[in-house]
């Protein structure tokens, strides 16, 4: 039963991965035995992150940069992985932004469009030039890393609350449409775990951490690492029958 989890052989796209819980889950991938693409927007970073994987998992890895919130510059991106590996088996769509705290009341148009060009476009442009590769190779799984601040909302996130819980919606449309294809969708959504973002959080609103621990069952912030098991799973076999869920790793937060 534990080869069910044996990720060898496959090729794991994770985007926004150079750092935070993207580094974490490409860390994991290559672990359970992927080759991994490494992808942000600068390409030396992309680079020096995909040997650090190599360097300490023996997995083969590239480092592509794409800034996903431009939807004409992802097709490049993934004929880059395509050309170099020949599939793509795991997609992590993890890329995403939450800009400083505004109110939906002093919000402009154009920061409301720079996060849902990230958080939701980027995501379903990638997924819809994946899908078809995951379907002619005989499936695959897509992994939409979203938050629980999808389900409660609060002040001061409005487009990032707004555009995960779009990431939801997208997840269950996509899990129906490609499951002929053997493409499984399905959706993480983080509570608070130690981050470049939540530590960012922490500096404009102090207390912020002590009080995302507070709202959890188990009472603390977690490690980027606990993120790694329930993205291997979705990754693997092991999640062979599930599709169009929503995976919450949120130490018992209430929706």
């Amino acid at each position: 039963m534990a080869a069910r989890f044996d990720l060898t052989g496959k090729v794991a796209v994770v985007t926004g991965s150079t750092k935070g819980l993207g580094r974490a889950m490409a860390q994991g991938l290559a672990e359970a035995g992927a080759s991994v693409v490494i992808s942000s927007r600068k390409q030396e970073l992309c680079d020096k992150v995909a040997a650090e994987i190599a360097e300490s998992t023996g997995r083969e890895t590239l480092g592509v940069a794409c800034h996903v919130g431009d939807w004409d510059a992802i097709p490049g991106f993934i004929d880059t992985v395509v050309n170099h590996f020949g599939r793509i088996d795991v997609l992590v769509n993890n890329a995403g932004i939450n800009p400083a705290s505004v109110g939906i009341a002093d919000m402009s148009l154009e920061l409301w469009r720079k996060v849902f060009n990230v958080n939701l476009e980027g995501p379903l442009r990638t997924s819809q030039l994946v899908a078809p590769i995951m379907r002619d190779n005989g499936g695959g799984s897509i992994i939409n890393i979203s938050t629980m601040g999808a389900y409660g909302g609060g002040a001061g996130i409005g487009p990032y609350g707004a555009s995960k819980a779009g990431l939801l919606s997208l997840t269950r449309i996509c899990a129906r449409e490609w499951a002929p294809w053997k493409v499984r969708v399905n959706a993480v959504s983080p509570g608070p775990i130690m981050s470049e973002m939540t530590a960012g959080a922490e500096r404009v609103a102090p207390g912020f951490l002590q009080r995302s621990a507070n709202a959890t069952m188990l009472g603390r912030v977690a490690d980027t690492e606990e993120i790694i098991g329930p993205v291997v799973y979705l990754a693997s076999d092991a999640s062979s029958f599930v599709t169009g869920e929503d995976h919450l790793v949120s130490g018992g937060m209430l929706r």
